[in-house]
């Protein structure tokens, strides 16, 4: 007889953004001709950039040609991209990295959920709260995260608190633990890390043998030239911590599916016996085993944006979303509410009133202006009390939606 992995069966039913859809879609359906406007899942709205378009179309014909024809492609990514990367992404920023350190995905939420395989089911974790949901959903999987309480918590799980209180500023474990989740700049509360912040957390990873899981998929939104991109540009970082990146906002690749994700030759782990185990080689054994590449049109449309064109039309983009966060931040301060993030990343995280919960203002603000948002509590305990707005739409759709709102509330 099979037997069901039961860790499975700890998880929600849905996925947060399955049930966002769900009762959007029964609003829909009750609501016939009623225009939705979503600010809440944070898909991009823009299209690929001329250079990208370009790229595309020249590496579908190369597949038309038998000379041009290809197969399957290197699991750890082509070298063309892989060169583009270092010599772009990191170069500049006086990072020095190998090519075999660079590896492609399609997309940072593959590789965020599947790079605890390489750790022991029984390490512990520690996770800002709120969080990306994969993180946690994917150790749940394995059974690491333990049991969800009545209260949110997983109980195998370090939660560390991100509010008001601390300034949306995680302070480090007050106990060692192995693993550390790191998301910056932030996703969902649009915060940052200084960084003197960030050296903080690189010195308790090496002092405590622990491995940061850096997500950097939003770097590029950064604005502030003191904010640190990589967590490769503190000292000591590359012993300590795997970076993922991610083209989906960058570059709008959300549907396409490229990014990268960064496993330094000298992080290691321990086995029980002692011994120091490099993590890149266990790494290149698992793609090997478990996946079969990125398309190649996708790794040449993702070359695309380091070309001198590619940079400055993907920054008109960039800017293009960063003027909806400003418009966004501007018009939630000027009604009153209290608001995080925005100016280094395309997340508004906002406070409700106090007489709503987050799923509650979720349902209000759909019935009531026809606008979506996510709710905090989605993200963690720690979210409860707030929503997340996203600055991914358009600009005639944001600008709509913040006067529907504007309406909503007087």
């Amino acid at each position: 007889m099979a037997l069901v992995n039961e860790h499975f069966l700890k998880l929600p039913n849905n996925y947060l953004f399955a049930d966002i859809a769900k009762k959007v879609n029964i609003f829909k359906a009750t609501h016939k001709g009623a225009e939705v406007i979503s600010l809440g899942i944070g898909d991009v709205t823009q299209p690929l950039c001329p250079a990208v378009i370009e790229a595309l179309h020249k590496a579908t014909d190369e597949m038309a040609t038998r000379q041009g024809f290809r197969g399957y492609g290197p699991e750890q990514g082509y070298d063309f991209l892989r060169e583009a990367i270092l010599k772009n992404d990191f170069l500049p920023r006086g990072i020095h990295l190998d090519i075999d350190e660079v590896f492609i995905n399609d997309g940072a939420k593959s590789d965020t959920g599947n790079i605890q395989e390489l750790i022991r089911w029984d390490n512990t974790v520690a996770v800002t709260d709120p969080i990306y949901p994969v993180y946690i959903d994917s150790n749940a999987m394995i059974g690491r995260a333990g049991m969800k309480g009545e209260d949110g918590r997983w109980s195998n799980i370090y939660y560390m608190p991100c509010n008001a209180e601390n300034d949306f500023v995680p302070e480090l474990p007050e106990r060692r633990v192995d693993v550390i989740y790191l998301c910056y700049p932030n996703n969902p509360t649009g915060t940052v890390l200084t960084k003197g912040e960030l050296r903080k957390w690189v010195n308790y990873a090496l002092k405590n043998e622990a491995i940061i899981f850096f997500d950097a998929a939003y770097e590029a939104y950064i604005q502030n030239p003191s904010i640190p991109h990589s967590i490769y540009e503190i000292k000591g970082a590359r012993k300590c911590a795997i970076e993922f990146h991610s083209y989906s906002k960058t570059a709008g690749f959300t549907g396409v599916r490229c990014g990268y994700t960064i496993v330094p030759k000298e992080l290691t782990a321990a086995t029980l016996d002692g011994r120091r185990i490099p993590l890149n080689p266990l790494w290149n054994r698992r793609q090997c085993t478990k996946f079969n590449g990125t398309s190649y049109l996708s790794q040449r449309a993702a070359e695309a944006i380091y070309t001198p064109e590619g940079k400055r039309q993907v920054r008109q983009t960039i800017d293009y979303y960063m003027e909806n966060s400003k418009k966004m931040l501007a018009t939630f301060k000027d009604m009153g509410f209290d608001v995080q993030g925005g100016e280094n990343a395309p997340y508004i995280w906002m406070r409700v009133p106090e007489r709503s919960d987050s799923w509650r203002f979720f349902e209000e603000l759909l019935y009531g202006a026809h606008v979506v948002c996510t709710p905090g509590v989605g993200f963690g305990p720690s979210g409860e009390g707030y929503v997340r707005f996203t600055a991914f739409g358009s600009k005639e759709q944001t600008e709509e939606a913040l006067e529907r709102i504007r309406k909503w509330l007087k």
